[in-house]
């Protein structure tokens, strides 16, 4: 497989009712089934749960990629993902996903730089940029 190119596969072998083991080689299974707002257990993960866990994690990875690339460490990164699913005219959408990051650096001089990590990593955030929704967010980059 060349750089341009990267697939990944995943398998969902059904249970019972709407329940699922969701399953990527090498990684852990994960149980799965709809969202207890739709008819589906509690305390099971759901495919709208991993869809806005996609683009939270996403900017997480991409985050870390850019503060690699500026040379500066950080002390502590915690991004928190809203998923708006309303109602449409098709049915139900996502109509958008707030991520509400919280970085803290050493120092006041590295401010800049998180700030700047976190903006490019909102821009090239590889999931965001493939979902049809809007991704908004809201940074906070503090010293401790």
């Amino acid at each position: 497989m060349t750089d341009d190119k990267h697939e990944y596969i995943v398998t969902v072998d059904w249970k019972h009712d709407s329940v699922g083991d969701l399953k990527i080689e090498g990684k852990p299974k994960v149980e799965i089934s709809t969202p207890p707002e739709f008819d589906g257990p509690t305390g099971i993960i759901s495919p709208e749960d991993l869809f806005v866990a996609a683009a939270t994690s996403c900017l997480m990875t991409t985050f870390v990629t850019f503060t690699k690339k500026m040379r500066f460490d950080f002390k502590s990164f915690s991004c928190e993902g809203h998923g708006t699913l309303e109602r449409v005219e098709k049915g139900f959408l996502f109509t958008k996903i707030l991520l509400r990051t919280r970085v803290v650096v050493e120092s006041e001089d590295l401010r800049p730089k998180a700030e700047r990590a976190l903006e490019l990593a909102a821009k090239y955030c590889l999931v965001s940029n493939s979902m049809k929704c809007p991704t908004e967010h809201e940074n906070e980059v503090s010293v401790g």
